[in-house]
């Protein structure tokens, strides 16, 4: 039996940061975001007029904008917890709070959206699209309003300098969950919005 990994390539292996529960959350999370998109597309295939008719009503300059404001997101959480690490800690504050600002704005945007929605006699029960339309959106913003919460507890802990040079688990954990609400969204965004 071979070993997995020897050590030239032990050296050369990707590190996982952050904690190996939260990796498993994702995990988890992103089988279940995959089951509802297999879940939607079904759907789409069975009643293409329907689908076509909610995506209709769909403002793709709102979910284009909340695109570009989670990949900002994630671009200054990745700032913030690199200079945590790199030992600039006013930096990495600013880091997680651009972030977290970040998913207050999308968590607005789609208040208003669901809004007009609403407002334009579209809810859960309208038909099959609208279902899946708040099912799917609704359980991301969920997940951005969790890491929101985490974004803003690191950033408030971070202030201390409670993590040293290098020491940055918490700060890569959360991170983690981070990327994956925005990469589940730029999923989603295309899948609901855009394809036909």
């Amino acid at each position: 039996m071979l070993p997995l990994a020897t050590p030239a390539s032990q050296a050369d292996a990707v590190e996982l940061r952050g904690d190996l529960a939260m990796w498993l959350l994702i995990g988890i999370e992103t089988l279940s975001f995959g089951l509802l998109f297999l879940a939607f597309a079904f759907a789409r295939s069975r009643e293409p007029a329907v689908f076509a008719a909610g995506q209709g009503t769909l403002d793709l300059g709102s979910g284009a904008l909340n695109t570009a404001v989670l990949l900002l997101g994630s671009w200054a959480v990745a700032r913030g917890v690199h200079a945590l690490r790199c030992g600039r800690n006013r930096s990495g504050v600013a880091g997680l709070w651009g972030a977290a600002l970040c998913g207050l704005v999308f968590l607005g945007s789609k208040a208003l959206e669901y809004r007009k929605m609403t407002a334009a006699g579209h809810d859960l029960a309208t038909d099959t699209f609208f279902t899946f339309y708040y099912l799917l959106t609704g359980f991301h913003v969920m997940h951005v309003l969790a890491a929101v919460l985490m974004l803003a507890g690191m950033a408030l802990l971070a202030r201390d300098g409670r993590w040293s040079r290098g020491d940055t688990h918490a700060p890569d954990t959360v991170a983690a969950f981070w990327h994956m609400v925005d990469l589940l969204w730029i999923v989603l965004f295309p899948l609901v919005y855009v394809l036909r």
